[in-house]
């Protein structure tokens, strides 16, 4: 590829992603064929990493695939936790600058899962900690990614009204055409909100940060008292929580797909409307 320094290094990392993306192994033929390199380097790559332990491959069938050493290394991600080791330094700084309680969560299924938070001094405490899961269409950090997905998979997981079960029963979103329409409110907006679906009486505001794709892996959000917090609050921890977002989104190595646009079409909205669809659905 133009301007790469290594690129065996480079193709190498393109044939293991390729494989990952991939239901089953496949042929070498068709790793040249997809990435649009040689016949003879995608083979030579191959057997190096048959060697190492990050392919293995089927000689009756003809077919490589994913080793165990690519398995160990998913692993010694989640281990590392750098999701966490990524956020943590900037969801502290988040709280110094406008001293609310901050999260960072990640998809698992249909739920959320907290990874970092930062409680701000003389706050409530909460009911959310490191661990702990709560679906994510109850929470801000799990709309503010759920609208970023494709529509297709926010249907693969949520297709009914049994998919919206949970012992939070004063929700405001149980079923998928509600939860349709407060994503494309997310969307527009450009960050998600909800009112006292996890807690009575609190509210939290969240923007996603993107992979290299432009796809949420995860929510950014904060939460505070949702009657003593008015419109010019609001605005301010919106802003201060999309430069959280968008600075871990570039440590990610991420990009923002349609930031200026989204950015430019969210100021001409007043701030009031980040608090309205809860109360929407409830009349």
């Amino acid at each position: 590829m133009p301007g790469t320094k290594v690129p065996a290094a480079q193709s190498t990392l393109r044939i293991l992603r390729f494989l990952a993306s991939r239901k089953g192994p496949v042929a070498a033929s068709s790793i040249a064929t997809a990435l649009q390199l040689p016949r003879s380097s995608v083979y030579h790559l191959l057997t190096v990493m048959t060697e190492q332990g990050f392919v293995v491959h089927l000689p009756e069938e003809r077919l490589y695939g994913l080793g165990i050493a690519a398995f160990e290394l998913s692993s010694a991600y989640t281990r590392q936790d750098p999701m966490a080791r990524l956020g943590e330094p900037l969801l502290r700084a988040l709280v110094d600058a406008v001293g609310e309680n901050a999260h960072l969560a990640v998809m698992h299924g249909r739920d959320v899962v907290y990874v970092v938070e930062e409680r701000a001094p003389y706050k409530p405490s909460l009911v959310t900690n490191v661990g702990v899961r709560i679906p994510a269409h109850l929470t801000a950090s799990g709309r503010s990614m759920l609208a970023g997905l494709p529509a297709a998979q926010v249907r693969a997981l949520y297709p009914d009204r049994a998919s919206f079960a949970s012992r939070w029963e004063s929700t405001a979103i149980t079923t998928p055409g509600q939860l349709r329409a407060e994503l494309l409110r997310t969307r527009e907006r450009g960050w998600a909100v909800e009112e006292g679906d996890v807690t009575p009486n609190f509210a939290s505001v969240a923007v996603a940060a993107h992979d290299h794709r432009g796809l949420p892996v995860a929510g950014v959000a904060l939460t505070f008292l949702g009657h003593r917090t008015d419109e010019t609050r609001r605005a301010e921890l919106v802003e201060q929580l999309r430069r959280t977002a968008e600075a871990l989104t570039r440590r990610l190595h991420g990009a923002v797909p349609g930031v200026g646009a989204e950015r430019s079409r969210a100021r001409k909205k007043p701030i009031s409307q980040i608090t309205s669809p809860a109360r929407q659905f409830r009349s």
